[in-house]
């Protein structure tokens, strides 16, 4: 069938050396654009993604999808929130008056949005396990009774891959956060650890009474230990520098400790 053919053509779209090197905005923007190509009766789109529990909006089609979506999540009611809570498809012909949703559909029948079509983006991990509910697509449109049941099929079909994109695309972003704390980590430690030799060199200190100075003007000045470790290492590096300066110029005044 054409529907068929458009939303094989907008699944194959996400696909690609470019997935690779999207952000997850880029990649889940791309899923509602593809969304919208694939069901023509749609003039907006937004995906919703669920972390730590909570829903939080990721990315929207259009402007009306993005003042749609910052409605439903501060009221914390509408089609895309109950879909995540129900795991059922949400549609509405007539938001404006519509009783599942008394605060958000007026609000938004009177923006000129009538119709809406949000679908629970579900991923099936193992046959044993119970599917893993990874966000919410929710489709706009301004007309009345825009969504056919044609439509729904469409999204249906679509939403099964978009789940696995979002979770493959989050899963990513999540491991690279993790790489850049523990080049954080690693670096924070670098810098501690040379800031307790030059307390040591100093001061004649072992290494834990050395971190102890380090921990003690950490808590006296209100900042990480990494920081008053960097702005120490950084003050003995600039000291080398006026002493080695200093050597070259012949010159044989002391350069005074702080």
């Amino acid at each position: 069938m054409d529907g068929d053919d458009d939303v094989v053509a907008s699944l194959l779209g996400l696909w690609g050396p470019w997935t690779a090197r999207r952000s997850l905005p880029e990649t889940l923007a791309a899923i509602a654009e593809l969304a919208v190509r694939a069901i023509a009766e749609a003039d907006g789109a937004a995906l919703t993604m669920l972390a730590d529990g909570r829903a939080q909006r990721v990315v929207v089609g259009t402007e009306v999808a993005r003042t749609l979506e910052d409605l439903q999540l501060q009221l914390d009611e509408g089609p895309g929130i109950l879909a995540l809570r129900t795991r059922d498809v949400q549609t509405s012909g007539s938001l404006g008056g519509d009783p599942r949703w008394p605060r958000f559909g007026p609000r938004v029948g009177r923006l000129g949005v009538h119709s809406v079509l949000s679908l629970p983006l579900v991923l099936a991990v193992e046959a044993s396990a119970p599917p893993t509910l990874v966000g919410s697509m929710t489709l706009y449109a301004h007309a009345k009774d825009a969504f056919s049941a044609e439509a729904l099929r469409v999204g249906t079909l679509f939403v099964r891959p978009a789940a696995i994109f979002m979770h493959n695309a989050q899963a990513l972003a999540n491991a690279e956060r993790l790489v850049e704390q523990l080049q954080e980590a690693l670096t924070s430690r670098k810098l501690i650890d040379q800031a307790i030799g030059i307390l040591m060199a100093r001061t004649g200190d072992d290494a834990q009474h050395a971190f102890e100075r380090l921990r003690a003007i950490s808590q006296t000045q209100h900042v990480k230990v990494a920081e008053v470790a960097e702005t120490l290492v950084e003050e003995a590096v600039r000291r080398a520098r006026a002493r080695r300066a200093a050597d070259s110029r012949g010159d044989h005044a002391v350069v005074d400790e702080v």
